[in-house]
């Protein structure tokens, strides 16, 4: 509110300065010729009947008959020409047209080169479309078409009802102080008021209604942070409408208003501008909590790449519509050389333009997520991050590594955080000297330890006396463990390794590794180092329900 009574003080500070007792048209001293008397009355040129109409309208010469006859009243005839003359008058104050006299041609065979070689003087095309003079016999007049919409333009130009107060408003007074008149201070009193009680107005009703509401059903986070910035601006942006309707009833001098209209209409596209910015952050809050609810990981990045698309879209297109319907300018001139500076932007940065694609292709096809372990080439580690640009990603050695998404989206991607399953494949070598009596019961320990595991697949494994090797039987120990991360992995391995270790101490199996062994006769009194092993299998099945039950209670293990 602070904010707001400056800037409302200020601009009347800014109109007070400038005001000037002239209250329409000011004529600049760059005439062609010395003007007489008669230039007053006259309508032999667009100079003179622009000079006529303006000259007869002034506070101190006004005459509005004679205003009345520079209008085309042939298809009018039943209307005032002088009502019509001031009302025309007024549109051009109160949309800010500011017309330099010593700019209108003084030819009376001017001939406008841009429209078929037509005989007509435009005023202003973007700000009064369709008020032009054109030459009729041998006077130039406002035509026959812009003497039909004087009335709508008037409506146009003073909505709500604000053409009454314009005569109403002069009743109050004509006295001047500080260079304007009386009811024009009263009316600026009043506009200042109006916009006091309209801000107290929407605060009462975004701060103390939707915010309560919004409060009520668990929003109030949401709404502090991101609806109440944009409900400020949103205020801002309705005093900048009221001023610029009920300023212009004011009828101040035409300096200040062309320079006020031009101000009002740059501020309105700047706030619109302003207060969708402010929105993008609002659906990016939505965004992220939806994506919060999915598995996917990627979905997460995507929402911070969106929220910069957006508002850079939303920059983008207002300062168009600043340049365009605020200063007024054409920026057709500006988007044709934009185009063809962004055909050779494109050509000399097609690489870039290929990993922006990368990145959308990405993001559709999902090859990988946050947090993957993927390897694409010589790049084996974890995704960190997806930009525009590039894909970060974090190697084992700790280092960051950055692709280019225009290479990683035509390159092979091994993606391992998409396992639903971790395979560990080994081989257990036993001795030659073991029976196989106790290979089947160690292998069937072995199974029922998989069996057993909370973490291992249960409906695919394979664990089978698989080699006879130089120096060891080979048991395929082929299993796939179900858990998401390469730590658990490694931690389920571990499980599954030290359990065999167990299990072949309990059943007397020992472990083979590259040996050369001199075998020599065995003598009565003395032994051989080899063990010896009983063909009783049943023992060894006793001492393999006894190691499962062990194994079983023990937290941890199998």
């Amino acid at each position: 509110m602070k904010s707001t009574g400056l800037t409302l003080l200020s601009l009347c500070c800014f109109l007070l300065f400038w005001s000037v007792p002239a209250q329409s048209q000011v004529f600049d001293s760059s005439v062609p010729f010395v003007v007489d008397s008669t230039d007053f009355n006259n309508l032999s040129t667009p100079y003179h009947t622009t000079l006529t109409f303006f000259y007869n309208l002034q506070e101190e010469t006004f005459d509005p008959e004679v205003s009345g006859r520079a209008l085309n009243m042939s298809r009018l005839t039943n209307k005032d020409a002088s009502n019509l003359a001031v009302k025309l008058k007024q549109v051009f104050d109160g949309r800010g047209v500011y017309v330099r006299i010593g700019e209108v041609p003084v030819d009376a065979n001017f001939i406008d080169t841009l429209r078929n070689g037509q005989m007509r003087y435009f005023f202003d095309e973007q700000r009064l479309p369709g008020v032009f003079l054109e030459k009729v016999g041998q006077a130039w007049l406002f035509s026959s078409f812009t003497v039909g919409q004087i009335e709508e333009l008037h409506l146009e130009t003073y909505p709500l009802g604000t053409d009454r107060l314009l005569n109403l408003l002069p009743k109050i007074g004509n006295e001047v102080y500080f260079g304007l008149h009386l009811w024009q201070l009263v009316g600026m009193f009043l506009l200042l008021l109006l916009i006091f009680i309209s801000h107290q107005v929407f605060t009462i009703v975004v701060d103390r209604g939707v915010y309560y509401i919004l409060m009520k059903a668990g929003y109030g986070k949401m709404a502090k942070k991101y609806l109440l910035p944009v409900a400020r601006v949103v205020s801002i942006y309705l005093i900048v409408l009221l001023l610029a309707v009920f300023l212009r009833v004011l009828q101040l001098p035409i300096l200040v208003i062309s320079w006020v209209t031009v101000l009002l209409n740059a501020v309105k596209p700047l706030l619109v501008t302003i207060i969708f910015y402010k929105l993008v952050n609002l659906l990016s809050s939505y965004l992220e909590s939806m994506a919060a609810k999915t598995v996917s990981t990627l979905d997460d990045q995507l929402v911070p790449l969106v929220r910069k698309t957006l508002k850079t879209f939303v920059i983008v297109v207002g300062t168009l519509f600043i340049l365009k319907d605020g200063l007024q300018l054409d920026i057709v001139p500006f988007l044709t050389g934009l185009s063809i500076g962004g055909l050779a932007f494109a050509l000399a940065a097609q690489d870039t333009i290929k990993n922006f694609f990368g990145s959308v292709m990405i993001f559709i096809d999902k090859p990988f997520q946050v947090g993957d372990w993927i390897t694409s080439g010589d790049v084996d580690g974890t995704v960190e991050e997806v930009g525009f640009r590039s894909t970060r990603v974090r190697t084992f050695r700790n280092s960051l590594v950055y692709i280019p998404n225009g290479k990683i989206a035509d390159a092979t991607i091994d993606n391992h955080g998409l396992r639903k399953y971790r395979r560990f494949s080994t081989h257990i070598t036993i001795t030659y000297d073991t029976p196989p009596e106790l290979i089947e019961v160690f292998v069937e320990g072995l199974r029922e330890m998989v069996r057993r595991h909370p973490h291992t697949r249960k409906d695919f494994f394979h664990i089978y006396l698989n080699n006879l090797s130089a120096y060891s039987l080979d048991i395929m120990f082929y299993v796939f463990f179900e858990v998401p991360s390469w730590g658990e992995e490694l931690k389920a391995r571990e499980d599954m390794l030290m359990a065999t270790i167990r299990l072949a101490n309990q059943l007397g199996v020992r472990f083979a590794f590259p040996t050369q062994t001199l075998h020599m006769e065995t003598f009565p009194e003395k032994k051989g180092l080899n063990p010896t092993y009983s063909d009783d299998r049943e023992a060894y099945q006793k001492k393999l329900a006894q190691f499962i039950s062990k194994e079983s209670g023990t937290t941890g293990r199998i």
